[in-house]
């Protein structure tokens, strides 16, 4: 068989039930069975498979058919340029959680003084700082290894990040990534802050944010089979916002920042949440679709 008639045969199958960018999966799995890129593809329709490629590629052709999502067949998943183990603990790494890695890392760049408003750093703006970072409810770590990554590639100031998940199951998949990208983290297993010590400069997370009632009409890619654990947010959404941002205050420094993804319909109940709770300069981010996706605030000084 050749590669033109696999894929056509791969495409063929995902569009009969449906699946969404059935051309695109079925190309991508085609390119991760021959290791090979799309130019290969298109440059050599003609080319034969062999047996066993031709095996392994319907093999995870029903499994895309199953609605089990590309990137756990695969195994990784791209994200701020660097490829990221995922499996069926861990939520798959999106775009638009993009957008607050670069909130981040923004946020990062400015003066000290004018990142903290504290005395001695606006003494010392000149020297290095290390920002303490804590990426709470991490998954597969790739926020936090991403800033970990970016700070020392960019030269932007040393830091330090500390990983924290209430699964074991998920950690161990961040310290696969935390190895595999050479990222010298801290790896916690927490119920939110039961486990943690110290202050931090920096809290990011992506916490579960989804309405429990809105979980079960997900698409099937993701309510049954990304961990619901990192997906649902209990009755209205917010319960993990509300937690995180009042007990925070007790893990940052002095005008230290919380750092959140949102969904799209969230960012006056959090920034509510945020100012009832006496955080500062309370700021949202949109994504490049133009829906609120980040939210920040400051804690003020005591």
């Amino acid at each position: 068989m050749t590669v033109q008639e696999l894929w056509k045969e791969g495409n063929h199958i995902l569009s009969e039930v449906g699946i969404e960018e059935a051309t695109l999966d079925s190309r991508y799995l085609l390119e991760w069975v021959l290791q090979r890129n799309h130019t290969y593809l298109l440059l050599n329709p003609n080319a034969e498979v062999t047996d066993e490629q031709e095996q392994k590629y319907r093999h995870v052709i029903l499994k895309r058919k199953a609605h089990i999502p590309l990137q756990y067949i695969t195994g990784e998943q791209e994200f701020m340029g660097y490829s990221f183990l995922v499996n069926e603990h861990v939520l798959i790494p999106r775009q638009d959680t993009e957008i607050l890695v670069e909130a981040v890392l923004k946020h990062m760049q400015e003066p000290a003084g004018m990142v903290y408003g504290g005395k001695e750093l606006q003494e010392h703006a000149e020297t290095d700082v290390t920002y303490k970072i804590l990426d709470m409810c991490c998954g597969s770590g790739c926020i936090g290894i991403s800033l970990w990554k970016k700070t020392n590639e960019k030269k932007q100031g040393m830091c330090q990040v500390t990983e924290s998940d209430i699964s074991s199951e998920a950690l161990r998949v961040t310290r696969e990534n935390a190895k595999r990208l050479e990222a010298d983290v801290q790896i916690i297993e927490s119920d939110l802050f039961h486990a943690i010590k110290g202050k931090y400069h920096i809290l990011v997370s992506n916490p579960p944010y989804i309405p429990s009632r809105v979980v079960d009409t997900l698409m099937p890619e993701v309510r049954e089979h990304e961990p619901r654990l990192a997906l649902d947010g209990m009755e209205d959404g917010l319960f993990f916002y509300r937690k995180i941002i009042e007990q925070a205050k007790d893990y940052l420094e002095e005008e230290g920042y919380v750092f959140f993804e949102i969904g799209f319909d969230q960012a006056e109940d959090v920034r509510k949440i945020f100012v009832d709770a006496g955080y500062e300069q309370v700021v949202v981010k949109k994504d490049l679709a133009g829906l609120d996706r980040v939210i920040y605030g400051k804690l003020p000084q005591a």
